[in-house]
């Protein structure tokens, strides 16, 4: 679903002011050809010269000297070659030019903060934070594991890792101790920096004893360092404050453009946590083009996205500091105490760009949050990702900020640690669509024969390569896992794994996953369309909706629901469910059944599971369709197995008419 005309329009002295106007200019004057008027003429020139494009964003963005030659010396998808004979490190380029008592990093907590640290003041922790971990014995390629909030320790602990060439690795404190060595086993790391504990939703959480078992599950650590009261970890714990209290000079190593940065991970939930390998090269590359040219991020703006450490996000805000920006540390729950809780500190912290999900978005709606009550003066741009996004809760969020704040949703991947899909301080957005794919980013629509279409939906492809994907998997010698995971379906092409329309005028509808995409009777149809007028309803909370082939070429479209403040879910309210959809999407994607679960299974990072939810409905065994460390309620897998075991069985009688068993079993 989506607009006709433009909820928000750049005026024509906010396009000129722009950074992206003015990078523009300086590949006009490169290539020779105008490039200045239109972001779509940017775009097309990004994705046909990407050698141009690519030393264009290294030149504008002053990095080191670049050796003679093209930027992408081999095309090859996968087996790219960037910028052969470069060096350059990721945490020399966050401290390039950065000085003195300006902000670098707010650290805030439900019951603390903000705490403020300087540039002078990061720079001297990182440095002497790398000479500890020196000391320790960590060495270029090492790994170095964090299972940490976010706060500014993280942000200290991956830059002294960067520094000195090492892999860093994090997990969020949302992880339990299984979860986090599901990830941190595969690696064998040499140092675990642990805190021990967070605070969400106004309770203390506390990870001392997730710590211990997590130090005795990594037999490889020599030193475990804690953030907090060492003593209640173990006996042998380093303190943070004494690695960290040191004058040291920071002298970052210089690394080949594609050594390994950081390792993150997949969500875990369809087989073992992948470990994804980025360089520091494609990513210094690439996120000073996302923050710099698409979000508009200068140094001295503060960017605040709600974020764990285990989730891409918050490398994205950590690399805020790339462009000089101040980073806003803030995990706790955004709805803690009141459900406006994220806006009031967004404006009490005076905030430039602030990032968010739908989920936060739908529950201030619900709530009744008033948006302009609590807009601060100082919001450019409210960035929005990690599910669907309704046009109808887009141009809500659109009228309560006004003309001044341009609501920027996007959509990419952990995969890349970046966008393929967003906008630009220059382009017009409209609600339910993305306005444009990104810079750099060769994005197609493919249709059933593996042909690029307009107007209809299509595969997300990506023909040509970006630097910032990935090095390799962790653990995958051969390759294979890498392939599989995105080259099998088209050779030589990326395939993302979602449903996507790119229309007349260049913007992108997105439809959902293409690997849970609802097919019936021989029509594709994405689980997004059916979730925006569902999720409208003010009785439905959440809802999930996936599609199950059966023997004898029957399929089964179940609709599961949760309902708000508990209200039971009658004939009547099935019926309005089946009308909204009906008028919201067509009759074709009114479900087979209407079923009130006890909640809906998530990521961590809060997308839903349908791709898991459907093999358990189908009949795979549990134990093979999650991790349940992956998951924000484990207790669920259960009872979704049981309604696939209902289902098969039954009669004629509808799941929704069998009592299940709790999610407790």
């Amino acid at each position: 679903m989506s607009a006709e005309q433009p909820d928000w329009t750049p005026t024509p002295q906010a396009v000129e002011r722009a950074r992206i106007t003015d990078f523009a200019r300086f590949a006009a004057r490169r290539a020779g050809r105008d490039l200045s008027g239109d972001y779509h003429a940017l775009w097309a020139w990004s994705v046909e010269d990407v050698n141009g494009f690519w030393a264009a964003v290294w030149d504008y963005f002053g990095l080191p000297e670049r050796p003679a030659g093209p930027a992408l010396a081999a095309e090859a998808l996968p087996g790219s070659v960037w910028f052969p004979g470069a060096t350059l490190n990721y945490a020399a380029e966050v401290f390039r030019g950065r000085t003195g008592t300006d902000t670098a990093v707010i650290t805030v907590t439900e019951d603390a903060g903000p705490v403020a640290i300087t540039w002078d003041e990061l720079r001297r922790q990182v440095a002497s934070l790398a000479q500890a971990l020196t000391e320790i014995g960590v060495r270029e390629g090492d790994r170095v594991v964090g299972y940490l909030p976010n706060g500014a320790q993280a942000v200290v602990a991956f830059l002294a890792t960067a520094a000195l060439g090492s892999t860093w690795a994090v997990c969020g404190q949302d992880y339990t101790a299984a979860a986090a060595e599901a990830r941190f086993a595969q690696l064998r790391p040499t140092v675990l920096i642990a805190a021990t504990g967070c605070r969400h939703g106004g309770k203390h959480i506390d990870r001392s004893a997730d710590v211990q078992a997590l130090r005795q599950a990594l037999p490889t650590l020599s030193a475990t360092i804690a953030v907090g009261d060492a003593t209640r970890m173990a006996p042998d714990a380093l303190p943070w404050s004494a690695l960290t209290e040191r004058d040291a000079e920071l002298a970052p190593v210089p690394v080949p453009f594609d050594h390994p940065l950081w390792v993150v991970f997949s969500s875990g939930t369809t087989g073992r946590p992948k470990g994804i390998v980025h360089g520091h090269g494609g990513v210094v590359l690439e996120q000073l083009k996302n923050l710099g040219l698409h979000l508009g991020l200068r140094a001295g703006d503060r960017l605040l996205w709600h974020t764990t450490p285990s989730w891409m996000m918050w490398n994205v805000l950590v690399s805020g500091l790339l462009l000089g920006a101040t980073a806003v540390c803030y995990e706790s729950s955004p709805t803690y105490p009141g459900t406006d809780a994220l806006w009031r500190l967004a404006a009490r912290l005076e905030v430039n760009v602030l990032g968010t999900s739908p989920g936060y978005l739908a529950a201030c709606r619900k709530a009744g949050v008033r948006l302009a009550d609590h807009h601060p003066a100082s919001l450019e741009r409210l960035g929005v990702t990690g599910s669907a996004f309704p046009a109808d809760l887009q141009h809500w969020v659109a009228g309560e900020l006004g003309p001044r704040t341009q609501v920027m949703c996007t959509s990419g991947g952990t995969d890349v640690v970046t966008a393929f899909l967003g906008a630009a301080p220059t382009t017009p957005v409209r609600a339910g669509e993305l306005s444009a794919p990104c810079l750099g980013v060769a994005v197609e629509a493919f249709g059933p024969d593996g042909k690029p279409v307009r107007g209809e939906v299509g595969e997300l492809v990506v023909l040509r390569p970006m630097p910032s994907m990935p090095l390799y998997f962790w653990d995958d010698p051969d390759g294979s896992r890498y392939r599989g995971a995105y080259f099998d379906a088209y050779p030589g092409v990326w395939r993302h794994g979602d449903w996507i329309t790119i229309t007349g005028h260049g913007s992108v509808i997105m439809h959902g996953r293409s690997d849970a995409t609802l097919n019936r009777h021989g029509i594709r149809m994405g689980s997004g369309d059916i979730y925006g007028p569902v999720e409208r309803l003010e009785e439905i909370a959440e809802a999930l909706v996936v599609g199950v082939e059966q023997d004898g070429g029957g399929y089964w479209m179940p609709l599961f629901v949760t309902t708000a403040d508990g209200t039971g879910l009658d004939d009547v309210l099935r019926e309005k469910i089946r009308d909204a959809i009906r008028h919201g999407a067509s009759p074709r994607h009114v479900p087979d059944e209407i079923i009130q679960a006890p909640g809906i299974p998530h990521t961590r990072t809060g997308k839903k599971l349908e791709v898991p939810v459907k093999r358990l409905l189908r009949g795979d065994p549990p134990h093979t369709v999650a991790d349940p460390g992956g998951v924000d309620r484990p207790e669920l897998i259960d009872w979704y197995a049981h309604i696939g075991a209902v289902h098969r069985t039954r009669d004629g009688t509808a799941a929704a008419s069998v009592s299940p068993r709790s999610p407790n079993g």
